[in-house]
């Protein structure tokens, strides 16, 4: 596994307690994201390094650079259709090219001057942009927010098959996770390294509320 991973204890103390944090394990070349997945179409996307077959180019696909925020939407990998847990390389590049091209989930007034505006964006954009309560590993709710990407058309055509470099899968590692997570022994639990990313501009930091 070439996640780089640490003691989750020591990692919480250090992360931010509230806020929009994109919180991530990246550098300049790559960003880790997440997805869970059914067997077949987990166990293609491993196999072949990108996604096929029965995984759909014609509904949207959401995205997670936040390991513990994907472990709740897929219950640590127990929910049924989601027992593939993914770890996507993606290009820095190409995941900074999606938040350009981001539009809000629903409407935010300091995003767009009317709710109008804000509709006739979301039927050209094809990235979605949605900020959600973070959880800790039991599924508490957390203050800080948590991000997710939704891609469709055009877009998750590049990212199905061009924007990744590698594609692991983590299943084993997330049901061994889990079990400490079940007894309650947070201390043995290791996640992945992960920290808040700001980006170099000013004006995207800016659309996605980052601090």
């Amino acid at each position: 596994m070439k996640l780089k991973i640490e003691q989750y204890i020591k990692q919480v103390q250090q992360w931010p307690k509230e806020g929009h944090q994109l919180m991530a394990q990246y550098n300049d070349e790559e960003i880790i994201v997440y997805q869970a997945y059914r067997k077949e179409i987990g166990y293609f996307a491993v196999e072949n390094q990108f996604f096929g077959e029965t995984f759909s180019l014609n509904r949207m696909t959401w995205i997670k650079p936040n390991f513990l925020w994907m472990m709740y939407r897929s219950g640590w990998g127990q929910k049924e259709g989601q027992e593939v847990s993914l770890a996507i390389h993606l290009k820095r590049e190409a995941f900074e090219k999606y938040l350009v091209q981001s539009v809000y989930s629903t409407y935010d007034p300091d995003q767009h001057e009317s709710s109008q505006a804000w509709k006739d964006a979301v039927s050209i954009s094809s990235v979605r942009l949605q900020w959600d309560p973070d959880h800790d590993p039991h599924g508490g709710k957390l203050s800080r927010r948590a991000i997710q990407i939704g891609l469709r058309d055009d877009l998750i055509k590049s990212y199905a098959k061009y924007d990744i470099l590698e594609i692991e899968d983590i299943s084993d590692f997330v049901s061994e996770q889990f079990e400490f997570v079940k007894a309650n022994e947070l201390d043995k639990l290791m996640t992945p390294a992960e920290q808040p990313l700001l980006f170099d501009d000013p004006k995207l930091n800016k659309h996605l509320k980052l601090q």
